[in-house]
């Protein structure tokens, strides 16, 4: 099903940039107000140049913020600060990383091109949700710059490895490496053996693509093609325009890891604990979490979740204003009763019980009323959130903010939803670690064929 091909990548030049970590970012859509003056400072040809950010206003979205993107890449490869590679590869790409257990781990992917495919014709699948605003951006971008800065990432199911097992015995040749402000340690080598880039995209043909991070690069990436068919007359498959670069990881790989996202929401007026779990009754049961103070208040509530059996949900909550803590536990069958109306791979994931039960039947702010009163905060790091949860109890008299720690979706769910048509709510997934924008670009040559 899916059509993958091998590309000659865009890198940046060790000779005139010996220090990697001075360049690359994050995708630039984690990369906030604050990290984004920082990376603008760490080097004038660090990608946050290139890739822009999202930090914008409506009336900043001219003509000259594309424009100027693309005279500095342009000049970049002038420079010889980027250099294309001269014979076309399909890329292997490590990450070495610590999870927050402090459990370390591999995560073995590789980088491609990738034909494009309407998600209508089931090759490549969605699971969220994309925005026009965020579309329209990036394919402002793309268009003016004839480039892809940052791959999109996507799954797919080998359950007998042997798309890694044969680009790892072709020898891949090392190109470069880089630590992110995280601590993980991003390598990339080439494969260019004919023999072994062949057989790779045979075993690709029978497989689905399914998209973990980046889905408005990719959705970006068909209204690009169906902008060129506008202006060209027609695309060819073999076209760059027909195609666009990912990194692409087996479901299996051991070091593959989604992380949770936990939520801190300010419920308006001040709600005693006591009523608030009187609201939860009917459908959670109820622990408190007395044991330790609240240092290891994470630690016990992660853990005791982690306990929960397969299949069933839990939450941690804790009550900033009044010190407590709490694992709720929802009882067999409240999801039908309380959610009926989503199939049974959305009645399935936590994050839907969260914010169909929790957040709308029994808190009464529905996603309108959070977005609009700034209610909710997304935390990928539990103790960051404990910390702000504490801070806004001290000095919200109008509000009680209450923090639900979450567990991670599961990669098999991510692949049913998938393979359903269906899509998960917001923030219902964060991979980790992201990957890098700058190890490797996709220059778009119009006259070049994918082959």
């Amino acid at each position: 099903m899916a059509v993958i091909a091998p590309f000659c990548g865009l890198r940046y030049n060790l000779a005139k940039v010996p220090n990697m970590e001075a360049v690359v970012t994050p995708p630039y859509d984690v990369i906030d107000a604050e990290a984004q003056v920082a990376f603008m400072a760490k080097n004038p040809y660090n990608m946050i140049h290139l890739d822009l950010s999202k930090n914008f206003k409506a009336d900043q979205l001219t003509e000259a913020r594309y424009a100027g993107a693309r005279s500095l890449f342009e000049s970049w490869q002038a420079e010889g600060v980027l250099v294309r590679d001269a014979v076309p590869a399909i890329y292997l790409y490590h990450v070495e990383y610590r999870l927050p257990s402090g459990e370390r781990r591999t995560r073995k992917g590789l980088l491609a091109q990738v034909q494009l495919a309407e998600f209508s014709e089931g090759v490549v699948k969605p699971h969220e949700k994309t925005f026009a605003s965020a579309i329209s951006d990036r394919l402002r971008l793309l268009d003016t710059c004839h480039a892809q800065f940052s791959p999109i990432f996507s799954l797919y199911s080998d359950a007998q490895g042997a798309v890694m097992q044969c680009l790892e015995a072709a020898q891949p040749q090392p190109l470069c490496s880089a630590t992110d402000h995280d601590g993980c340690v991003h390598r990339l080598w080439a494969v260019t053996d004919p023999a072994t880039l062949d057989q790779v995209r045979e075993l690709f043909r029978a497989r689905a693509l399914y998209i973990a991070d980046g889905h408005h690069r990719y959705t970006t990436a068909l209204q690009f093609r169906a902008l060129m068919r506008e202006r060209l007359g027609s695309v060819a498959p073999e076209s760059p325009y027909n195609h666009t670069m990912m990194y692409l990881c087996p479901m299996e790989e051991p070091g593959l890891a989604i992380l949770p996202t936990h939520r801190l929401v300010r419920a308006p007026g001040r709600l005693a604990v006591d009523d608030l779990l009187a609201r939860f009754a009917g459908a959670f049961t109820v622990e408190e979490v007395r044991d330790g103070g609240r240092e290891s208040l994470v630690v016990e509530l992660l853990g005791k979740m982690a306990d929960t059996p397969t299949g069933q949900t839990s939450f941690g909550l804790y009550h900033a204003a009044a010190d407590r803590s709490f694992l709720l536990t929802m009882k067999e069958g409240a999801m039908e009763r309380f959610a009926g109306h989503h199939p049974a791979a959305l009645r399935d994931l936590d994050v839907v019980a969260l914010s169909d039960l929790i957040f709308d039947k029994f808190l009464a702010l529905d996603k309108s009323r959070c977005v609009q009163g700034d209610l909710l905060e997304y935390y990928s790091d539990a103790d960051e959130a404990l910390d702000k949860a504490v801070k806004e109890a001290e000095g919200a008299p109008d509000s009680t903010p209450l923090l639900f720690f979450m567990n991670a979706t599961l990669v098999s769910q991510v692949r049913r939803v998938a393979d359903e048509g269906l899509v998960m709510p917001h923030k219902s997934t964060f991979f980790y670690p992201k990957l890098l924008t700058g190890l490797l670009l996709n220059k778009i040559v119009p006259d070049e064929a994918i082959r």
